[in-house]
């Protein structure tokens, strides 16, 4: 009786450290540090994952750890293997396969809370994604748009393990859902998701006139406020159209963000707006064809592109 006494007591100690660790302002999110950000993710992923093992079935938790394993994986591993492939490829090489490791912890985790509600679910989105996403409601949509999200990025970096691109079905019946019962969600993180999916060959289901629809939607949500969705754009559809006038446009605007003007994104802009100077500085690479005339926004000032 002491010792069920003594479980029982830890469990609700557990649960009220993680519900004081997953509500109020995310400190993380409004960080001006990238850096400091990079050193203390870690510990903080780490601290979630020991909680879960004393309150496995909390669903606080199981979120914050799908969406802190995404973000980190994009941000701090994925993010530094494209930065560094011109220069070292086998070491880029590894980072994604991390990458994907994180990926995929992140969506068992956001499946785990999915499946409190709706058991089984995680194995229905392999065999029936559009039967299965049906039965998720708008109490759903943030693990909803955390398990595509972190399942899609696993199918971005895994391109060789063939058995990950079929659960791209998964993915898009998943943002699909969303759309349906909450296409407002987050300031329009699904219609900026739905870019990519879209962006995708035609006979695998993508439509260029789709992603931009998409795009217009998340920009209208978001206030312009977010400079994801000006890169999302660009390295997307503005790249596979070989529209580098586009290109540099939206580039130039995710730049023109002033991540202070919104706290809750400003981190989040900090580390795109890295990225976006980084694909100024590949736009020979990505493009076929240099530029013929200069760009009308060459003479626009840019901020700095040093990264």
């Amino acid at each position: 009786m002491l010792a069920a006494c003594g479980c029982s007591i830890k469990r609700v100690a557990a649960n009220s450290v993680a519900n004081a660790l997953t509500s109020g302002e995310d400190v993380f999110a409004t960080d001006n540090d990238p850096e400091l950000v990079r050193d203390a993710l870690p510990f903080g992923l780490k601290t979630l994952e020991s909680l879960l093992t004393i309150v496995p079935r909390n669903r606080n938790l199981l979120l914050a750890a799908c969406r802190g394993f995404t973000q980190y994986g994009y941000a701090f591993v994925q993010g530094d293997a494209d930065y560094i492939e011109a220069q070292d490829y086998a070491r880029a090489k590894e980072l994604r396969q991390r990458a994907l490791k994180l990926y995929l912890r992140a969506r068992d985790y956001g499946v785990r809370g999915l499946e409190l509600s709706h058991p089984g679910i995680g194995r229905a989105l392999s065999v029936t994604p559009d039967a299965a996403a049906a039965k998720l409601g708008k109490k759903d949509v943030d693990l909803l748009y955390w398990v595509a999200a972190a399942w899609g990025s696993a199918i971005g970096v895994g391109k060789d393990h063939p058995e990950l691109m079929a659960d791209i079905n998964a993915v898009r019946a998943l943002m699909n859902r969303g759309l349906v019962v909450d296409p407002d969600f987050d300031g329009g993180s699904i219609h900026e998701a739905m870019i990519v999916i879209e962006a995708a060959p035609a006979m695998m289901g993508g439509s260029m006139e789709r992603a931009r629809a998409h795009f217009e939607q998340a920009l209208a949500l978001s206030r312009g406020r977010r400079a994801s969705t000006y890169v999302t754009m660009a390295e997307n559809v503005s790249v596979q159209t070989q529209n580098r006038k586009e290109f540099v446009k939206l580039l130039d605007k995710a730049l023109a963000v002033d991540p202070d003007a919104d706290p809750p994104n400003r981190l989040a802009n900090l580390i795109v707006q890295k990225k976006a100077r980084w694909l100024l500085e590949r736009a020979d690479e990505l493009f076929i064809e240099a530029p013929t005339e200069a760009s009308p926004t060459d003479s626009l000032p840019r901020k700095d592109t040093k990264r």
